[in-house]
């Protein structure tokens, strides 16, 4: 049985009491000190004090040139689930995690349709490219920055080294009469006329979600037009109009079409050979190891043009310093009496903490950050909605002890 502890104090107790004062975005910066959780990994408590209030945070400050250090991808072993970020945690025996991407959280857009929990963003996990990116315009969280997209990532390459990334999907279904492209894969949204596939990592979960929605509004109406397909061991095996829901075999793939797509699909036949290839490509040097969805805020050391300055809210980020070499992971508090951030004063605080490069994870009442042994995993911060809540996927954070 996994033991989750929950704590509201430091980790070693005493606040964050006799921190250096710094200035960050105008705002008095105090921190508590680190203290070593695991080889290569250390935790910091910092209040920031602003004309408003007190922002009060957590960090994880993680040493990639540290041989015993690692980071993946948690997830609840299916696209389209959520678990908290301690349960995540302590079933991989993580010593360190904050919560990942945005993701579908809510349907009431859409009567009648299921919330699949899965996420914004590209996911990679342990290698393996678990799903594509939404459309721009169907995308949960705050606005992006100019020139962001749903594709943009912060992920671990295999060299060990944490970067900002952007990865596209590039996929064909191969059949006897040509190739139809494939712009999705295993994902809550599908672009308008587009052919979605749905493997095993998908889960039980509907996918009837992938036809609502347009390119540029997520509450527009779903489509009427649609159709999936069952290939199994690259044979058509069910042909159906509707897409539905219960988990892909191992050894099959579900294609889902809408408008054009879904005549596409229309055009196959039981027993027809057919083979389906995606594959997620990146801007970057060398393939990413583990990598979650978010938006740049931070590039260069400086914040990014055009990020929100009026909304105030509790908010998660992971950013980069030392050449990819260190990666830092923060939540604020929720706590009631604390003030949160807009996005444009996280970027500041990033850059001001060190981070060269930073994303904006999910926040609000996903917020999360903790830290694990070998007895479970201790929530740091107070999540918001005074429960943790679950999510789709978290950065986990592992070391030799």
């Amino acid at each position: 049985m996994l033991t989750v502890l929950v704590a509201w104090g430091v980790l070693a107790g005493g606040g964050v009491a006799g921190g250096a004062p710094a200035a960050a975005a105008g705002a008095d910066l105090r921190r508590s000190g680190a203290v070593s959780v695991a080889p290569g990994v250390t935790y910091d408590e910092f209040r920031m004090t602003l004309p408003r209030g007190t922002a009060h945070g957590h960090l994880l400050t993680v040493d990639l040139a540290d041989p015993r250090v690692t980071v993946d991808l948690l997830y609840p072993g299916a696209v389209g689930a959520r678990s908290p970020v301690s349960q995540l945690a302590a079933e991989r025996r993580a010593v360190g995690a904050v919560n990942g991407d945005f993701f579908n959280i809510t349907e009431t857009q859409h009567p009648g349709v299921q919330p699949t929990g899965a996420s914004v963003g590209p996911a990679v996990a342990s290698g393996r490219q678990l799903k594509g990116a939404v459309p721009d315009g169907q995308r949960f969280g705050p606005a992006m920055p100019p020139g962001a997209t749903t594709e943009d990532v912060i992920g671990v390459g295999y060299d060990r080294r944490a970067r900002l990334d952007r990865l596209t999907l590039r996929g064909a279904v191969l059949t006897g009469r040509g190739a139809l492209p494939l712009r999705g894969l295993n994902q809550y949204a599908l672009p308008v006329g587009g052919i979605g596939a749905y493997t095993p990592q998908w889960g039980p979960v509907s996918r009837l979600r992938a036809t609502c929605g347009t390119d540029t509004d997520r509450a527009a109406p779903c489509s009427t037009e649609t159709a999936e397909v069952t290939v199994r061991h690259g044979r058509v095996t069910a042909i159906g109009e509707v897409p539905g829901a219960g988990g892909v075999a191992v050894g099959s793939v579900v294609l889902v079409g809408r408008e054009e797509g879904a005549r596409q699909l229309r055009g196959l036949r039981l027993g027809e050979p057919v083979n389906v290839s995606s594959s997620l490509t990146g801007q970057g040097r060398g393939r990413l190891r583990c990598a979650v969805g978010g938006f740049p805020i931070v590039r260069d050391g400086a914040p990014l043009a055009g990020l929100d300055t009026a909304a105030v809210a509790v908010r998660t980020s992971a950013g980069i310093g030392a050449g990819g070499r260190v990666l830092y992971l923060l939540a604020l508090d929720g706590a009631p009496g604390q003030t949160g951030l807009t996005v444009r004063e996280l970027a500041d605080l990033m850059a001001q903490l060190g981070a060269r490069d930073a994303m904006d994870l999910d926040g609000g009442g996903s917020s999360t950050l903790v830290t694990g042994d070998e007895y479970g995993a201790t929530v740091r911060n107070h999540p918001s909605g005074g429960a943790e809540r679950p999510v789709p996927n978290a950065l986990g954070v592992f070391s030799a002890r």
